[in-house]
């Protein structure tokens, strides 16, 4: 397993081969960026190469198909780096991707809280960096990148001078690159929540003890989406989390907000974010569990001008939809029922396992449990600082609707 600050010169000439099965280059010479380990010629020195190791990917007739990070004890064996296998992968290659990848965020948001880096989209494979103006929050997902992590961060140091970085390494991917979890201030000191400012509101997060990188700029245009839609109206957020949809409906002149969620840092954080904002009499926040919770307002006949639901992954594999669409489902049914006639409900599914059209047919069966018909406004993902890989939907994760109810 690669050391943290483990790196060594990558040379061309001299880097290690991999060698796929016949007729299995098609794929990623079609643009897919992963290579699956039932895709490699496993001989010896293949399952030899240390994890993470830079290596020339060829095909069947030895034709050199690009230059990637091999782990020979994951199912993803190699990640594609570059289609030109004479790139050195050092510290310039990694500054120049960084860079396109600032300048794109720079055309898209005027001001510097957005995700800077989104893994193979932005064409670093396993690496996600969120900047919180002078804070950056750095989590490398994959062991070719955690062995060019000190590079990265030379390299985040050089295009952003920032006064903290914090590496937030505990994803659960990481366990299937055999990687240990790690959370560490790399740079600087970071003592307290930093500041986000998103939609004309201010908000706090936690880069150290929050989940994943303490704010989910995914959902942002859809935050003001639904916000443009609540003025005057009763809104119910049930996966509140920081306050964000909840916090920025009250700022739109929502009547009353209440959030709902199970963490206790994250109701406080949403809470002081209200007051923040000056919507803290608008809002209030409670610790409960989403469906438990719904189930109770649809029970007493509580009904909710505006209802968002916006729930952690239900799917962290493949074997788990199943299960998970049928939560999507009783979630859909639940929300529904505690909507009020003409109201909003706005769903969302962050499980890149689970499919757009599977997603859309639990909501479509869970309005129909709930005796509930209506129009679908908007079907959206996730904001553009999220790019999708043309050939890897798997960074196309977020599936959002929001329906109109009768």
């Amino acid at each position: 397993m690669p050391a943290a600050g483990e790196t060594s010169a990558d040379d061309p000439a001299t880097r290690a081969s991999v060698t796929l099965l016949p007729g299995r280059h098609r794929r990623p010479e079609g643009g897919h960026p992963w290579i699956y380990s039932n895709e490699v010629r496993m001989d010896a020195a293949a399952k030899e190469l240390r994890q993470g190791t830079l290596v020339t990917v060829r095909r069947a007739d030895q034709g050199a198909l690009g230059v990637a990070m091999f782990n020979p004890h994951s199912l993803v064996a190699a990640r594609l780096l570059d289609r030109d296998a004479a790139r050195p992968i050092g510290r310039r290659f990694l500054a120049r991707r960084l860079e396109r990848a600032l300048r794109l965020r720079e055309r898209l948001f005027e001001a510097p809280y957005y995700r800077l880096v989104h893994a193979e989209a932005d064409g670093l494979p396993g690496l996600v960096v969120d900047r919180f103006a002078g804070v950056l929050v750095v989590q490398s997902n994959a062991a070719g990148m955690a062995r060019l992590e000190p590079l990265v961060l030379d390299a985040l140091d050089a295009l952003l001078a920032p006064e903290a970085i914090v590496l937030r390494n505990d994803s659960p991917a990481r366990a299937f690159e055999g990687l240990i979890p790690e959370t560490r201030v790399a740079k600087g000191t970071l003592g307290a929540p930093v500041i986000v400012r998103e939609n004309g509101a201010a908000f706090l997060a936690d880069p150290l003890e929050g989940q994943k990188t303490g704010w989910f700029f995914d959902q942002r245009d859809n935050r003001r989406f639904v916000a443009a839609l609540a003025r005057d109206a009763r809104v119910l957020d049930l996966y509140c989390f920081n306050g964000g949809f909840a916090v920025q409906a009250a700022c739109a002149g929502a009547a009353a907000v209440l959030g709902i969620d199970r963490s206790e840092p994250a109701l406080k954080l949403a809470a002081e974010a209200a007051a923040l904002n000056g919507v803290g009499e608008t809002c209030s926040f409670q610790r409960g569990e989403a469906f438990a919770e719904a189930a109770q307002f649809a029970a007493a006949g509580e009904r909710f001008d505006i209802v968002i639901a916006d729930p952690p992954s239900f799917a962290k594999s493949r074997k788990d939809v199943p299960p998970a669409l049928r939560g999507y489902r009783k979630l859909t049914r639940l929300a529904a029922s505690a909507t009020a006639t003409g109201g909003i409900l706005f769903l969302a599914c962050c499980s890149y396992n689970v499919g757009e059209a599977e997603f859309a047919e639990a909501v479509r069966r869970g309005l129909g449990d709930a005796g509930r018909g209506g129009r679908i406004l908007r079907v959206s993902g996730a904001d553009a600082d999220h790019p999708i890989h043309p050939a890897l939907p798997e960074t196309g994760y977020l599936k959002a609707m929001t329906v109109a109810l009768d």
